[in-house]
């Protein structure tokens, strides 16, 4: 299995179990790597950490769910991991801007993020053309200014 594929696999693995209480090391383990490299593969690959996709995924599920549906809100926060509807309040109106009650009554827009999927695309393949042109001199004009390389007086506090 290519390192792509685990990711994925992993990524996958994720979202089958939005609404359980899963480890960074089960998640690791489906793409074959430790907790430390994975989360830090993910971090460099999304831009967020695992916490924070798996946040974010839930709570826009449960913003769908609470559009969609006529369940209270205390039984969506613990459907999405959260142990107090207060917790569950806090974390929606991070995200979405609004409380889930005002999100219930009103038609305003909610922030959506979609599953994600790894797509690999290579540039630089393709050739490129180009010319060795020769020019006439010029001159350049600038500043001069020497620094010391020596920071010891700024640790020192003085």
């Amino acid at each position: 299995m290519s390192w792509i594929e685990s990711i994925q696999k992993a990524i996958d693995y994720m979202e089958e179990h939005l609404h359980e209480d899963i480890s960074t090391e089960q998640i690791a383990k489906e793409a074959n790597a430790s907790a430390y490299h994975f989360q830090r593969t993910f971090s460099i690959l999304t831009d967020i950490s695992v916490g924070e996709y798996l946040r974010r995924r839930r709570l826009t599920l449960a913003a769908q769910e609470l559009a969609n549906s006529r369940r209270k809100v205390i039984d969506l926060a613990y459907k999405y991991g959260y142990d107090t509807p207060e917790s569950f309040t806090k974390a929606f109106r991070r995200q979405h801007g609004i409380s889930p009650s005002e999100a219930r009554k009103s038609t305003c827009k909610l922030k959506f993020y979609s599953r994600l999927a790894i797509q690999v695309s290579l540039k630089g393949a393709d050739p490129m053309n180009y010319n060795v042109v020769e020019r006439k001199g010029f001159e350049a004009v600038g500043i001069k200014r020497e620094f010391s390389c020596d920071f010891s007086h700024y640790l020192s506090g003085r």
